[in-house]
């Protein structure tokens, strides 16, 4: 690879060289990968891409790269990547097609999902890739635009089997970079960059000297070609006048281009700095704003010979230090000229970036700049780019005189700064909305807006009192919004639980109460009734309604926000009423809307929820997909709720070490963000695994603590089951008896079979009669009508553990021969080895199993593997799983190959056998 003129600056890069090559050959075989080139300026990095472009013999390499003045622009770097390949388009499913086609402004339409637009990049480049081996190459990545990020880092971190490689040079790792592959470059060694310097010198220079630039260019080669430059006469002469060896390399390396800039005539520093501001390097709209500025072609002359810019039909500068160096040395003045130059120029065909230009020329107030920006955040939100829709908003804010307009031009600023995560930014704005002219709607959008972002950062008790104080503001206002709002700080009140204010959730339900009942209630509305009416009036009262509720959700047609903001808090309702196939429905239809609108910020807590029925029904393997595609997003966005599916899972698998760890983290985790549910969640999981381990003194302490948070009733519920068990074990019968007739106030009132079995199976624990049979038959009976097939399991572990007891030890046998061989498949490896052990006491000595399926293959293969044999097409995993189609068929011919398989029904049915086939796709028999 070669610096521009300087054919040695690849020198001490050879094993970074190397290690390149061999990536390549990987790409090239189908493993495509990801990787991140971290360094300081100067350091090489650019070198380094293009050598490994000017390599990439047999691949298409496209590059982008990122610019500082249009970081605010949406979607810049991202079209630079995917522009040649969007004849491909409709190759694409039909929502990915329609996401790209509006991030790009190809047509209108809704507002593309930042999820959905992610994955459309990924089937589009996947979709070139597999026509020719393909690598996308990202140059200081550090300054993209936040769409663009977002897009390119979900692709790196999720190509897979397809020949493709995405390679980014940043001077530091973004959020959405880490965890990839990084190469790491530092400085030349002392002969690599002695021997660089002696390459770039045309003149015999003293060793003195050479020491001294090689100690104070410490290894950068950047530094090496640039320094010289900056030495005076004297200094090559070989006297020594006083160095900084303390400052920054590349600072010094930018004062050093600062310095040059200032000593070119004064069309040449206009000239460059019109270039410095004109990010896209089209030289004919170099040219016209130089026209419009009195600048000649002759000025161009003096900057190229100084080796800082080549114009030609691209501007290219000498290096990214160099168009910041420019940008910075000139006055402010000089500034708004060139840019006011450029929006004259800009064509109509793009009105953001000539109203950009005209927002950065403005001094002062400005309202036409200020209502270009505000048209320029609504094309960008029509495509999807909040957060360029949220700098165009904050910089018409600035332009803004008339008080009123700043205001509302301020609350717009925030909200799009609040979904796209900015949320400093965000309150910055809020507090300038706020000392706008008063207005009632304003002041209680923006309490609301705080309120949601204390809310997405905590999921804990601190958004519960301002969204309570928003729903108040809006009651004089709009009362089906402050029926909305109320909801949000109730659901924000239960999340936190205790360890929010003790009085907060009574406070939010007494408020919403005092509203006038809806004239033609919603489904929300309901559930509003419901949960508040539970608070206020007890159980009785409230389970009407709550039925009403579940039921309006489970049929209604609900609009896509109603459905992500309240089907999550619809399946609460349902569990507390015992009614396991309503929550399964809402579950489900919760995990689908996020997954077919990509609502990235909505799907960790669908995932779990799901999640959380697929381990009361013994699909470990389905939870598991659900934890990892909760944990991918979490990663991917920085923000989620306490992991509450990979605890489950841990806890249901009974691996001790595994579920310890989790259950620690996320305890830290719930306490810093003030989410008691998650606490009492953690305090239930910890009891299982302990009733699991029988350990049964550690289970009775989990779940009385559990069992004591009435903030949290479904989970209450769930404790109080474990707590029976546990105490009926320690011989603590007082406390047994009591948590019995707790459990009973909640499902006595219930129908569901679910209801009848939790109750049918504690009462047989604590009796001591002829009647104790009966119910744990009643239990087996009820939960069989049921999908909850780990209650079946634990149902028929008790009831043999009762009769090996009673010496009843053949019969005892056959119920826990079916026990542990339910666990065994379910992969509940704690239950299943206390299962054999009271199997083995009852005279039938049992080896110790574990599930055969999950051990054969790695966690993505399961995932593919459990979506192909529920039906799904393998577009719908790839949508699913958040990868590309080829991909999944790469994972899905290793299944069938490993598991021997040859098609979809049989791997179904392999599945629900959790027995390998033969050859010929019959079972062994084992």
């Amino acid at each position: 690879m070669v610096w521009p003129g300087h054919p040695g600056v690849l020198l001490g890069r050879r094993a970074e060289c190397a290690w390149f090559d061999r990536w390549q050959d990987a790409v090239k075989a189908g493993r495509g990968g990801a990787l991140v080139v971290l360094g300081e300026p100067g350091i090489g990095k650019s070198a380094l891409l293009d050598h490994m472009a000017s390599a990439a013999v047999g691949f298409r390499v496209v590059r982008a790269v990122g610019v500082e003045t249009e970081a605010g622009l949406p979607f810049g770097a991202l079209h630079q990547v995917c522009a040649p390949f969007l004849t491909a388009l409709d190759h694409l499913p039909g929502p990915q097609q329609d996401a790209l086609s509006a991030a790009f402004g190809l047509r209108t339409g809704a507002v593309p999902d930042r999820l959905m637009l992610s994955l459309a990049v990924l089937g589009l480049l996947s979709e070139a890739a597999v026509r020719q081996p393909l690598i996308c190459v990202i140059d200081d990545a550090q300054w993209l635009d936040p769409g663009s990020a977002q897009a390119l880092t979900f692709v790196a971190h999720r190509v897979g089997a397809e020949p493709l490689g995405l390679v980014f040079a940043t001077r530091h790792a973004l959020g959405g970079l880490r965890g990839l592959h990084q190469v790491v470059l530092t400085g030349l060694g002392p002969g690599d960059a002695r021997a660089l310097l002696h390459s770039a010198l045309h003149v015999p220079l003293d060793e003195g000297v050479v020491d001294r630039i090689a100690a104070e260019a410490r290894g950068s080669p950047l530094a090496l070609l640039e320094l010289p430059r900056s030495m005076t006469a004297a200094g090559f002469t070989g006297g020594f006048g006083p160095t900084d060896t303390a400052a920054a390399v590349p600072g010094r390396i930018e004062d050093g281009f600062r310095r040059r800039v200032l000593s070119l005539p004064p069309a040449t520093r206009m000239l460059l700095l019109v270039a410095a501001a004109e990010p896209t390097g089209d030289s004919a709209v170099l040219w016209r704003a130089a026209e419009r500025l009195g600048i000649g072609v002759s000025a161009a002359t003096a900057a190229e010979t100084d080796g800082l810019v080549s114009i030609a039909t691209k501007v290219v500068f000498r290096h990214p230090l160099v168009r910041s160096a420019v940008y910075q040395a000139m006055p402010p003045s000089q500034r708004r000229a060139a840019h006011r130059a450029l929006a004259e120029v800009t064509a109509p065909s793009e009105p953001d970036r000539r109203a950009w230009h005209r927002a950065l020329a403005a001094v002062g107030f400005d309202e036409r700049a200020a209502a270009e920006l505000e048209g320029s955040a609504d094309r960008a939100l029509a495509r999807g780019g909040i957060a360029a829709a949220g700098a165009f908003l904050e910089r018409s804010v600035a332009l803004t005189a008339e008080p009123a307009a700043r205001a509302e031009r301020a609350l717009r600023a925030a909200r799009a700064k609040q979904q796209a995560g900015a949320y400093d930014s965000a309150l910055d704005l809020l507090a300038l909305a706020d000392r706008g002219p008063e207005n009632e709607l304003r002041a209680a959008d923006s309490e609301l807006l705080r309120g949601q972002i204390a809310f997405a950062r905590s999921f804990g008790g601190g958004a519960t009192p301002v969204l309570l104080s928003a729903a108040r503001r809006f009651e004089s206002i709009d009362t089906s919004r402050a029926r909305d709002v109320y909801l949000q700080a109730l659901a924000a009140a239960m999340l936190a639980g205790r360890l929010g204010d003790e009085c907060r959730i009574a406070e939010v339900a007494h408020s919403a109460r005092r509203l006038p009942p809806a004239s033609a209630p919603r489904a929300s509305d309901l559930l509003l009734d419901g949960l508040t009416l539970l608070v206020a009036e007890g159980r009785d009262a409230a389970l009407p309604v709550l039925r009403r509720a579940v039921s309006a959700f489970t049929t209604a047609d609900l609009a896509p926000d109603e459905e992500l903001y309240w089907l999550w808090l619809a399946g609460h309702g349902a569990g507390l009423l015992w009614d396991d196939e309503a929550w399964r429905v809402l579950a489900t239809r919760l995990l689908r809307s996020c997954e077919v609108r990509g609502a990235i910020g909505i799907l960790p807590v669908a995932a779990a929820t799901r999640a959380g029925l697929h381990l009361l029904s013994g699909e470990l393997l389905q939870a598991a997909s659900l934890a990892e595609t909760a944990a991918d997003v979490t990663f991917m966005t920085g923000a989620g709720p306490v992991a509450y599916a990979e605890v489950g899972l841990a806890v249901f698998r009974g691996r001790d070490a595994e579920a310890v760890a989790a259950i620690r983290t996320a305890t830290r985790d719930s306490m810093t963000r003030g989410e008691g549910m998650a606490l009492t969640y953690l305090q239930w999981a910890t009891a299982v695994l302990h009733n699991g381990a029988c350990r049964y003194e550690q289970a009775r302490d989990s779940a009385r603590r559990a069992g004591a948070d009435s903030s949290v009733q479904r989970i209450r519920n769930w404790a109080l089951a474990e707590l029976v068990e546990a105490a009926v074990r320690t011989g603590d019968r007082d406390v047994a008896d009591e948590a019995l007739r707790e459990l009973c106030r909640t499902t006595g009132p219930c129908s569901s079979h679910w209801a009848a079995g939790v109750e049918a199976q504690c009462r047989a624990l604590l009796a001591d009669g002829p009647d104790t049979e009966d119910l744990y038959r009643t239990a087996l009976e009820r939960f069989e009508r049921t999908r909850l097939r780990a209650a079946v399991a634990r149902v028929h572990l008790l009831y043999g553990e009762w009769l090996r007891r009673g010496r009843r030890h053949l019969e005892a046998r056959e119920q826990l021969r079916q026990a542990h061989e339910m666990f065994v498949r379910f992969g509940m490896e704690g239950f299943a080895e206390r299962a054999r052990n009271e199997l083995s006491a009852a005279g039938e000595p049992t080896d110790r199993r574990r599930s055969w399926f999950g051990d054969q293959l790695t966690p993505q293969e399961r995932r593919v593997a459990m979506l192909a044999a529920e039906g799904a097409t393998n577009p719908e995993i790839a949508l699913r799983l958040f990868i590309s189609a080829s991909t999944v068929d790469y994972h899905l011919r290793k299944v069938f190959r490993k598991l021997r398989v040859t098609t979809r029904t049989q791997l179904a049915r392999l599945l629900q056998d959790d027995r390998p086939m033969s050859a010929d796709g019959d079972g062994d028999g084992r």
